[in-house]
């Protein structure tokens, strides 16, 4: 793979429109996340659960802010990068022109990674995936492909994005987003179908990252940047190389972010966040920085900004020096797991610790499994009235409650049914619940 081909300001739905000759303030790459910054399913975000219940009485990140810290910290990567490589070749902007943006389409990657999660987290995930494996959903397994059936079994919000970028959904621009190819491929970290992926070991194929549906849209994308075909998988490819930094950027925010709001919920001491951030921060001059602060909240802020500085650039100089490896395809690790070792040792013990405190405490495991509850119900509604050939009042009252660009354009069960998940894994964790209690009886709509 080639830098040159791999950066391209190619749109999607837009392939054969010349770039503008005219001055423009932005750049091909910051119109994408200017796109995603306005756009409805970025502000959906807001109401999505990163961790914790939303909302509560202490202020924690949801997915929104999520999505745009890790933007935050992919642009820093990305530039990081370009620096780096210009200080080693003084002529790469004559040979790769948009190396230069390379800050803005990781960026623009970040903000859009979790577009295609559902409400309630990873749990929102299993539910549906549940419904399928284990509820009412197991009926529709002989009406689909085995290639469609892994899809269902296996929803994945990483996937889920890729579509809602791309689809052309009733009533809405047949080109979708219209973002970069370059912008679009930067965000599936696994290129490969559900069918094909879950292999373990393989840092290609550890989950999938298109559903069967968008095999010819992401087809389209890899040839038109020149990614390489999967030696092991022939329908798949080798990820995009600024899939890395995006990767990179996720994994620092929240693992490190994750602490501070544990900090702010109290399930987490000022020296247990101390005893965890501080190996990472690698400046001298901390300790007496933070002995003369007093409040509590600024210093757990002081040491989130020095493990966050700490890991950009160590990150960024490890994508650096294994760009040839990254670039030919044989580079088999995320850049968090080829740090330093003293880096990696400090950052499993955070994952450790995460799991046992902050991913299993009470108030999250109460949400998944509210989150369980509640997206199978709806499920359970909304895609046996759909998919009935003859609807009763009831269904026909059902159906209508789906807005008219989740409506399929084509007739077969697969399609159909992918239309009531675009609709409920598009909702909220507030709509959501709200929408359950009202269908379930449990409250009444207001005539207001």
């Amino acid at each position: 793979m080639e830098w040159k081909q791999l950066l391209s300001a190619k749109r999607w739905g837009y392939e054969t429109r010349k770039l503008s000759d005219q001055i423009d303030a932005r750049s091909e790459f910051q119109r994408d996340y200017d796109r995603l910054i306005f756009s409805s399913p970025f502000r959906r975000l807001q109401n999505k659960t990163q961790v914790f219940p939303l909302p509560g009485p202490v202020f924690v990140h949801n997915r929104l802010t999520h999505s745009l810290e890790v933007a935050s910290v992919g642009r820093s990567l990305g530039r990081l990068f370009y620096t780096m490589t210009k200080k080693q070749n003084s002529n790469i902007d004559v040979e790769v022109p948009f190396l230069q943006e390379v800050g803005n389409i990781v960026s623009a990657a970040c903000l859009s990674h979790d577009l295609g999660n559902p409400a309630f987290g990873h749990s929102g995930e299993a539910a549906i995936s549940s419904y399928f494996t284990q509820g009412a959903g197991l009926a529709y397994r002989e009406l689909v492909t085995k290639e469609q059936w892994e899809d269902l079994t296996h929803f994945e919000g990483n996937a889920n994005a890729l579509r809602i970028l791309t689809h052309p959904f009733n009533g809405k621009d047949d080109k979708g987003f219209a973002l970069t190819y370059t912008s679009l491929a930067a965000i599936v970290k696994y290129p490969c179908r559900a069918i094909d992926g879950h292999v373990k070991g393989s840092h290609h194929r550890k989950k999938y990252g298109f559903f069967e549906g968008e095999k010819p849209v992401f087809d389209k994308i890899a040839t038109e940047l020149g990614l390489q075909v999967d030696p092991e998988n022939a329908d798949g490819y080798l990820r995009h190389p600024l899939v890395y930094l995006v990767e990179a950027a996720d994994d620092i925010c929240y693992n490190i972010i994750d602490l501070e709001d544990a900090h702010h919920l109290r399930i987490l001491s000022y020296e247990e966040v101390e005893d965890l951030l501080l190996p990472l921060c690698m400046d001298d001059q901390l300790r007496p920085r933070l002995d003369g602060l007093k409040d509590v909240g600024s210093k757990v802020s002081l040491l989130r900004a020095k493990a966050i500085n700490t890991l950009i650039n160590d990150c960024s100089r490890v994508f650096t020096e294994k760009q040839a490896e990254i670039l030919s395809g044989t580079f088999q690790s995320s850049l968090i797991d080829a740090l330093d070792q003293p880096l990696v040792d400090q950052m499993k013990k955070i994952e450790k610790v995460s799991i046992k405190r902050i991913y299993n405490a009470p108030n999250v495991v109460q949400i998944e499994i509210a989150g369980f509850k509640v997206m199978n119900a709806l499920l359970g509604e909304f895609l046996p009235a759909y998919l009935k050939e003859e609807k009763t009042k009831f269904d026909e009252k059902v159906v209508a409650m789906i807005p008219e660009q989740f409506h399929a354009t084509s007739d077969d069960v697969y399609s159909k049914i992918r239309s009531v998940l675009d609709f409920v894994s598009g909702m909220t964790d507030v709509y959501a619940v709200d929408l359950y209690r009202r269908i379930q009886g449990i409250t009444i709509p207001s005539l207001d």
